[in-house]
């Protein structure tokens, strides 16, 4: 079995622009072995996807200790690197932060989801704020021994959904410089679908670019072609699960 070290540098390197890395993103260790067993390179779950599976709505809603505890049976589960989608850190504290991290990391996980969203709130931290949780972040890896992979999310195109425009996209990409020199090593851009524009931040971004696949993203083979380096499928593989799963039982229970 590969080392954690072995798992962190292997993920690191599978970001590749271009060639970019597909995550189907899981919720539990029974959809964690059955996506490595259809050929994964890397397991990361989805925030939404494993509150929804216990029973609660996204935006740390699960607890922390729940969210650990699945990410336990999670890497227990399968031997491919695995990443987390940790939202904000369940914290707006640095010190919490750093601890909570360490949670993470104990638990088997190489790499993190984090967001610039405010949990709770629709603002985002600012820029230099948002530096500070991801530096608090980085030092509490390597002060573990381990490079985790920061994948730092921004919520500007979530949040401006129908009406993001250049202006959004230069705001991402003074935020994807600010968080690779606070030591971020990917840049999540969910909500972001326009081919144009999607190229434009790849460009410019110094580090790896990850965008979410929705109704109306482009191919993946479009997305390789703009300089994408990660791939998510977020809530996708969950809903699709649920809808497959009632389209049977509705199947059972129809009057005969």
């Amino acid at each position: 079995m590969p080392t954690r070290t072995e798992k962190a540098e292997a993920f690191a390197g599978l970001h590749i622009k271009g060639e970019p890395l597909v995550l189907f993103n899981i919720w539990d260790a029974g959809s964690a072995v059955a996506v490595a067993e259809s050929g994964a390179k890397a397991i990361a779950t989805g925030s939404w996807s494993v509150a929804a599976a216990d029973g609660f709505a996204d935006g740390e809603k699960l607890s922390l200790d729940a969210a650990i505890a699945n990410l336990e049976r999670i890497t227990a589960s399968v031997e491919l690197p695995v990443t987390i989608d940790f939202e904000g850190g369940y914290t707006h504290d640095n010190s919490e932060l750093a601890s909570n991290i360490r949670r993470v990391i104990d638990a088997g996980a190489i790499g993190v989801n984090f967001e610039d969203q405010i949990v709770g709130s629709d603002g985002l931290y600012s820029i230099e704020e948002q530096q500070e949780r991801i530096t608090t972040i980085r030092k509490t890896a390597d002060d573990a021994g381990i490079h985790l992979f920061i994948n730092a999310r921004t919520d500007i195109f979530l949040k401006n959904l129908a009406t993001y425009d250049e202006s959004h996209v230069s705001e991402a990409i003074e935020r994807a410089n600010a968080f690779s020199e606070a030591g971020a090593d990917g840049f999540f851009a969910p909500g972001l679908r326009k081919p144009n524009f999607i190229k434009q931040l790849a460009d410019a971004s110094p580090i790896p670019l990850n965008i979410l696949v929705m109704a109306d993203t482009p191919s993946n083979d479009e997305l390789a072609a703009c300089g994408v380096s990660r791939i998510s499928y977020g809530p996708g593989p969950y809903k699709q699960m649920i809808a497959f799963l009632k389209d049977a039982a509705q199947k059972v229970y129809a009057p005969r």
